[in-house]
């Protein structure tokens, strides 16, 4: 499925990109081709100027240079002496009766290049002759017509040369759009190739916690329904175990709720500026029948007065999962401790509790969902793993961070780092 999307991606990106070269190429020879016909255009009319003042000036038609000396190249344009042009007169009838050029031209060429633009039937047009490139134009005179000729092989040339580079260029930038391209869509599908394993894994991860609650109330349905005549007093236990299994079924399913609420963007939460020393300090108050409850030991230094931006209740919810995870997993007659102070323009909220530690291998997967380091002792203390993610959830859009350091054997610290207020 990926490696079609990434052809498609491919394939399209490759498709753009070739429309746009092609494009850009046809309007930088049609620029090219204007300016050279533009420039071809004002040569010829300046050798028909050039001509027939020269005439006008001798009093008469100047004889054929077919068969004598012809004259310097400067005696008819100067400003082109690498322009071979001629012109021939003609009557009625279209035979010729005076030529001049300022080379030495064979009258074979004359004739062949009258017959090449009489066949245009045009008064301006272009002809291949003898692998030379012509420029004409005809105009109509007394008795007869002035045909001008104007060689224009190298300016064709030149628009030649530039169609073979275009293609030299574009069968070069292809291969090097095609392996950026290829490159560029792989990183591009990785991300949503990542995300669609995730999802696949956290479905998978989630019918497998709800097959097990699952497994055990139909278990002890069916036992309550293999002793139907016995009183509901005599068959409590096996209700308490449906009613447990039920109660954390409940729990699952709302924090996959609220996970999914999390990711929608469109989930807008009330934030206002509140007191994050108080809300910290009133966590605390709530849990600390519940720590020492478990022979724990309690320690904890807030800065007062420290105030940060956002939804109070959600931060609140992060202090919790961080402080019932630090009581399930200190170590017994182990010791939590809490810090909150102010570090440049932020926030920090430390967590830390003596016990087992995490291996440096899981720290960065612990904020994945259903993610467990152990997952039968998780499952003894009723986890699932989706706490921790739905802190980082939180922390993440109040455009915050949230991480752990660990030493194996020894200790866990949990950071929640948010912007404070100004």
């Amino acid at each position: 499925m990926f490696k079609k999307l990434r052809n498609r991606f491919l394939i399209s990106n490759l498709v753009i990109i070739s429309v746009m070269l092609i494009i850009s190429f046809a309007a930088i020879y049609f620029i090219t081709y204007n300016n050279v016909s533009s420039e071809i255009n004002m040569e010829i009319h300046r050798m028909e100027d050039s001509y027939f003042k020269r005439n006008d000036n001798m009093g008469q038609h100047p004889p054929d240079f077919g068969s004598q000396k012809p004259p310097k190249r400067d005696a008819v344009a100067p400003s082109h002496e690498r322009t071979i042009s001629f012109m021939i007169e003609t009557d009625l009838q279209w035979n010729i009766t005076d030529k001049t050029s300022s080379f030495d031209i064979d009258d074979e060429l004359y004739e062949s290049a009258k017959e090449k633009a009489i066949s245009k039937n045009n008064k301006t047009g272009n002809f291949n002759l003898e692998n030379e490139h012509w420029t004409f134009s005809i105009t109509p005179i007394m008795n007869g017509y002035r045909l001008v000729f104007l060689d224009t092989t190298s300016q064709y040339g030149i628009l030649k040369t530039l169609i073979y580079t275009f293609l030299f260029v574009a069968l070069i930038m292809f291969i090097i759009i095609y392996f950026i391209s290829r490159f560029f869509a792989n990183r591009s599908i990785k991300p949503v190739q990542e995300a669609f394993e995730r999802q696949k894994q956290f479905v998978a991860d989630a019918s497998h916690e709800l097959k097990t609650p699952l497994a055990v109330i139909n278990t002890n349905v069916d036992v309550l329904l293999s002793n139907n005549q016995d009183t509901i007093d005599s068959q409590s236990k096996w209700l308490n175990y449906i009613k447990s299994e039920s109660e954390r079924m409940a729990k699952l399913t709302n924090d996959l709720l609220y996970l999914t609420q999390m990711d929608n963007s469109d989930n807008k939460m009330i934030y206002s500026n509140f007191n994050m020393s108080e809300a910290v300090e009133n966590i605390i108050l709530t849990m600390e029948a519940v720590i020492f409850e478990h022979n724990l030991s309690l320690n904890y230094e807030l800065e007062p007065a420290l105030f940060t931006y956002g939804n109070d209740e959600q931060v609140r919810q992060v202090v919790m999962i961080l402080l019932d995870n630090a009581i399930k997993y200190t170590n017994k007659n182990g010791t939590i401790s809490i810090a909150l102070n102010k570090q440049n323009t932020d926030i920090i909220l430390s967590i830390t509790n003596t016990g087992e530690g995490i291996a440096p291998e899981h720290l960065k997967k612990i904020f994945d969902r259903f993610y467990r380091t152990d997952k039968s002792r998780s499952r003894q203390l009723g986890g699932y793993g989706l706490g921790l993610s739905i802190a980082k959830a939180i922390i993440d859009q109040h455009c915050g961070k949230i991480y752990a350091e660990s030493i194996v054997n020894e200790k866990t610290t949990f950071f929640v780092r948010l912007p404070m207020s100004l």
